[in-house]
């Protein structure tokens, strides 16, 4: 007897009980999140920043321990807490003001490097369309470094899945109310808000954030509706003359684009001033980045033309202060991986980073608790896991520093 017909019709979904379980699903998973948040956080559910010891306060300052110790007894800038075992510890707040007070009356602001009027705000877009690739993990760690370093850093959330945000201490479901993404600025439909209204201050000093949630995808319907000129189609320029309006408050943005490339990234792509793209050294990441390059070239060369055929608004240069590679998830002693970075060199060069951004149990520990490696304390983890993985994003970070002040005309 054949009892499989009665047993397949009793689990076939309709399409509406589909929709409602989905639904069902995410709404259960958002509230769970929610509680966690909440245990995380307690008692207000918001992220703080962790204080730092001294020797790290010196480390980014880029002075001796013992000088900061000179400065406390002296009286002199912000004193530092003094916890178990007399050690003593600054709030990045802080230092940041121990970087003026340094600064005070020299011709060359050393310590607090933010750039002058006639230097550009560098706009650093981090793509790929290859999930797992560590794009956003990148994108938050390097904005999270520049802020360390004293540049006031602007993160810019366009992925429409908001993990960017979410690491910032913002459930994007819950915490992000219609409008107040990036989309309330470039939509067409509706009236627009300006993008200084959407930035939210962060509990990182230095570092504000435009949340990201799911309305982004929005974006990626209407434009297909109002490509014509008639219309206001220059979908191009939407995302660099909403960044523009802002950009005399900072000295780098960081976009971290979404995993396709749809409107919202080729904007992202037009508006920056410098590129990184992220890559996971395996055979199937490197050949699906082999495809997002030709496609990418192919669109901005459209987009070129459309642009040197128009008269309206501004140009387009799509010219880069650089752009570079980043090896991410790297494990050195993987041999196929080693092999697909070399390979990389080779056809690459100077345009890989130097520094491969390690797999690391400690980024990935972090991130259990939507942190990032900048905001966990040392001690939370094996000593020599944790120097390794910090010292693999401090060195890229400061690699992509050095490009930043090159273009700048520093160095």
């Amino acid at each position: 007897m054949d009892t499989g017909t009665p047993f397949l019709k009793s689990q076939t979904f309709t399409r509406e009980r589909v929709t409602q379980v989905i639904a069902q699903d995410g709404e259960a998973l958002s509230k769970e999140l929610n509680n966690l948040r909440h245990e995380l956080y307690a008692p207000e559910a918001k992220k703080t920043l962790r204080s730092f010891t001294s020797g790290e306060a010196a480390k980014l300052i880029g002075v001796a321990d013992g000088y900061l110790r000179q400065l406390s007894l002296a009286g002199k800038g912000p004193q530092p807490a003094i916890g178990h075992g007399n050690r003593r510890s600054y709030t990045l707040e802080q230092i940041n003001d121990l970087r003026r007070l340094l600064d005070d009356g020299a011709k060359s602001k050393k310590y607090l490097p933010q750039r002058t009027g006639s230097e550009h705000c560098q706009v650093i877009a981090v793509a790929n369309f290859k999930g797992g690739s560590g794009k956003t993990t990148t994108a938050a760690h390097l904005a999270q470094y520049m802020a360390l370093q004293g540049y006031r850093v602007l993160a810019v959330d366009l992925d429409p899945q908001a993990s960017l945000t979410a690491l910032h201490g913002y459930q994007p479901e819950m915490d992000i109310e219609a409008d107040n993404t990036i989309y309330g600025t470039i939509k067409y439909d509706g009236v627009r808000k300006p993008l200084a209204e959407i930035i939210r201050k962060t509990y990182f000093p230095g570092l504000d954030l435009v949340p990201g949630n799911i309305e982004l995808q929005e974006y990626e319907h209407e434009v297909p509706r109002f490509m014509s000129e008639a219309h206001g189609g220059r979908f191009w320029d939407r995302i660099a003359n909403a960044l523009a309006s802002v950009e005399d408050n900072y000295d780098v943005m960081i976009l971290d684009c979404p995993p396709q490339l749809g409107y919202i990234t080729l904007g992202a792509l037009c508006a920056a001033t410098s590129l990184l793209i992220t890559v996971h050294p395996q055979m199937l990441d490197v050949m699906s980045m082999c495809q997002f390059l030709q496609m990418t070239a192919a669109l901005l060369e459209v987009v070129q033309d459309a642009v040197n055929k128009s008269s309206n608004g501004p140009d387009v240069a799509l010219e880069y202060d650089f752009l570079r590679y980043a090896v991410t998830r790297f494990e050195p002693n993987d041999g196929p991986q080693n092999w697909t970075v070399a390979l990389m060199r080779t056809l690459f060069r100077e345009r890989v980073l130097n520094s491969p951004i390690l797999k690391s149990t400690a980024i990935e520990a972090a991130g259990l608790s939507k942190q990032t490696l900048y905001e966990v304390s040392r001690e939370d983890f094996t000593r020599s896991t944790y120097d390794r993985a910090i010292e693999s994003l401090e060195s890229a970070g400061s690699e992509i520093q050095t490009l930043m002040k090159k273009a700048w005309g520093r160095e």
